[in-house]
């Protein structure tokens, strides 16, 4: 793995490993992180958000934000704050996460791509690390 290149394709098949690979992730999570997710509706977003949530133990459900732009969810070791940036318009509307529009707020970030393979639960993340430590962080889950 080179830095800022992408990494091997996970692959995940169900969502339990979705949201367990999620909890992983959380593990290399620090304060002020950007991890920026991809992929088309019904990927897998959400069911990986959803396992970060349990591995930085925050308390209640983490539902999709779609509806309400944005969700802060805690306590836990961090504050999770998960945003559908889709809807969004413009980088003013922006609080956190969403391809091409948030990248800009962090020096660096880690960026998310899921694939859902169609008619089966299988999924393919692909990690990049875009600058910082990522690189590093990221290579304890491969």
């Amino acid at each position: 793995m080179v830095a800022g290149r992408v990494t091997l394709p996970v692959r995940l098949s169900t969502v339990d490993d979705t949201r367990a690979y999620g909890a992983k992730l959380a593990a290399v999570l620090r304060a002020g992180d950007l991890v920026v997710l991809t992929g088309p509706l019904g990927a897998g977003k959400t069911a990986l958000v959803q396992g970060i949530g349990a591995g930085l133990g925050v308390r209640g459900p983490v539902l999709s934000p779609t509806f309400v732009i944005a969700r802060v969810h805690r306590p836990g070791r961090l504050p999770l704050v998960h945003v559908d940036a889709y809807r969004l318009g413009s980088f003013a509307e922006v609080d956190e996460w969403g391809s091409g529009k948030v990248e800009q707020l962090a020096d660096s970030h880690l960026e998310i791509e899921i694939a859902r393979t169609p008619d089966s639960e299988m999924r393919t993340l692909t990690l990049r690390p875009r600058g910082g430590d990522w690189s590093e962080r990221i290579s304890a889950l491969m």
